[in-house]
């Protein structure tokens, strides 16, 4: 078995892009951020995040934060809502969230991120996994005794009680630029110290390069974000290049009409997940459409992407999405 995840991603991976995933193969599914914060203020926006349904099962839900307190508090909150793990966010690197001394900002503190750590999984019973990235930039990737800070970071998250760890192979300072610099993982993976499971993330986009992350650097599973956006078939792709039987799919789509066809049912969840509210729904998942495959390279489509992307009603969107079918469909 060769495990895929589909990473949490902030305004991303709500329950509607969620269920798609796991219908396409998806092992495990990761909510949007949590911010603990606004979660123990009972801020209704956050609080909806805990939304999660029997049929995405296994889900984690990732909760971020800067104070231990507040964070085991979230966590209990949390708790409530049943998922099957409490994630916790050490790897989110936009400004406004390690800025700010919580995500990827906390690999400038660790005895911060292991008192959080601790704090998290002495609130709660269900198990608790992090997420994280090598290091925040490029001159902290080793300690002064020549030891990966990441394989020392891993061990300490270890000791605190985890029971999982997600590595990103990039540094906050890259932010998603550059190649994911898998080495790193796996040598946290092949730290013999190492007892719990390790979840490699960063670039996987095809089954050669899943292949190669699981046998290369010995992951015990893959996380899949960017190449999930517009293409929750991605799952079911992977799997069939891994030859890996009786893997959850209603079938792989093949061509164009099909994935089309994909994509409006993910406005229509879209929609129906945002209150039934059209044009809200659809600006959610505008994101999609403009990095779907199933739109790339199409020649002269320019003019259409934008006409695409400016339509705020299923009418309009669903008239394009038909015309490009008609235009460039195979």
């Amino acid at each position: 078995m060769k495990p895929l995840y589909l990473a949490p991603m902030e305004d991303v991976t709500d329950p509607a892009f969620r269920m798609l995933c796991k219908r396409f193969g998806a092992d495990r599914v990761y909510t949007e951020f949590v911010n603990a914060d606004a979660l123990v203020r009972d801020i209704a926006s956050t609080t909806r995040k805990l939304t999660i349904h029997d049929e995405e099962r296994p889900v984690a839900i990732q909760i971020y934060g800067r104070d231990p307190e507040s964070m085991a508090d979230a966590a209990r909150i949390v708790e409530a809502a049943k998922p099957n793990f409490i994630d916790i966010n050490f790897g989110c690197p936009v400004k406004k969230v390690a800025g700010k001394g919580a995500g990827a900002g906390l690999l400038r503190d660790v005895p911060k991120m292991l008192d959080i750590t601790r704090a998290v999984v002495n609130a709660v019973h269900t198990p608790v996994t992090a997420k994280t990235r090598l290091g925040w930039d490029e001159n902290s990737l080793y300690l002064e005794n020549g030891t990966p800070f990441i394989v020392d970071l891993a061990e300490r998250l270890q000791d605190c009680g985890i029971q999982e760890l997600a590595i990103h192979g990039r540094t906050r300072s890259q932010m998603y630029r550059g190649d994911a610099d898998w080495t790193l993982i796996g040598e946290v993976k092949n730290n013999p110290r190492m007892r719990i499971p390790i979840i490699g993330n960063g670039d996987v986009r095809t089954p050669e390069r899943a292949r190669e992350c699981f046998e290369h650097y010995g992951v015990d599973a893959i996380m899949v974000g960017r190449a999930t956006f517009g293409a929750p078939w991605i799952f079911s792709e992977i799997k069939a290049g891994l030859g890996i039987p009786g893997y959850r799919n209603t079938g792989i789509p093949q061509t164009m009409a099909d994935k089309v066809a994909i994509l409006k049912e993910h406005v229509l969840a879209s929609i129906q997940w945002c209150g039934n509210d059209e044009r809200k729904g659809i600006v959610h998942s505008r994101r999609h459409f403009a990095a779907s495959p199933v739109f790339k390279g199409l020649f002269d489509f320019k003019q259409t992407r934008i006409a695409l992307l400016r339509a705020e009603t299923v009418e309009e969107v669903f008239k394009i999405m038909d015309e490009i079918v008609a235009k460039w469909g195979n």
